[in-house]
């Protein structure tokens, strides 16, 4: 009964969440319309995070179709997700058309391709030794995605800071996603430790630093120090974070 419950919570807040990635893609677009040179419609995003953001919501794709039973909750709002970040990664390449962004999209489209066939695969072996290797492959990559995600945000976080603006960053996005990682908590703890310890995991890192990113969205708005980073001339390198 708990488990049935908090599943359809997380999956809300996780619709939610899509809502909230389709607003930064939203947001691209509208600043794409307004200005043309280039780099400066997905100025302050970073490639890292979205590329480990991707990345996280894949690998729970994965572990989704992996455990038994197959976890509907899990499995299509993680896949959907997934396609829209890997939106997002096309047009920061389509931006900046640089060798970080090209090697961001390219990463992501062949890990997209292998999860695709994962699932295939699921599909058509009908065995145990599937599941229980494809869980241990799951956990592992959530494990090393949980690692990533940490150092995406951070890659996220200095940006801000260096630049004293949030730029293309949609606070939604991170208000929307924080819901979800709190109510993915609950769903976790739901699941059992031995089962769900992959998804309290990411999403306790994941929550952190959505925390710290929506701190920062206040501290660009009232502190001095912030103002007078906008203020300095921009360094080209933030386009390759």
């Amino acid at each position: 009964m708990s488990y049935t419950f908090w599943g359809l919570v997380n999956s809300l807040f996780i619709l939610l969440s899509l809502y909230g990635v389709y607003l930064q893609l939203k947001k691209i677009r509208q600043r794409k319309a307004r200005r043309h040179s280039p780099g400066t419609v997905t100025q302050v995003l970073s490639i890292r995070q979205f590329v480990v953001s991707f990345l996280a919501y894949l690998s729970f794709y994965i572990y989704g179709y992996s455990i038994e039973p197959f976890n509907h909750f899990i499995v299509w709002p993680r896949l959907i997700a997934a396609s829209l970040v890997l939106a997002v990664l096309y047009h920061i390449w389509h931006d900046r058309r640089n060798r970080p962004a090209r090697t961001g999209l390219i990463t992501a489209i062949i890990f997209y391709v292998l999860a695709m066939a994962g699932f295939a695969a699921s599909l058509l072996v009908d065995s145990w030794h599937f599941f229980d290797h494809s869980k241990n492959i799951s956990g592992a990559l959530i494990l090393f995605v949980t690692l990533f995600l940490a150092y995406g945000y951070y890659a996220q976080i200095r940006l801000i800071l260096l630049n004293g603006a949030t730029g293309a960053v949609e606070l939604k996005m991170s208000q929307m996603i924080l819901l979800m990682d709190i109510s993915t908590i609950a769903f976790a703890l739901s699941m059992g430790l031995a089962t769900g310890w992959p998804l309290l995991l990411l999403a306790s890192v994941s929550g952190i630093t959505k925390i710290i990113i929506l701190c920062l969205f206040r501290w660009v708005r009232v502190s001095e120090s912030a103002r007078l980073r906008r203020e300095q001339p921009a360094n080209p390198a933030w386009q390759r974070l």
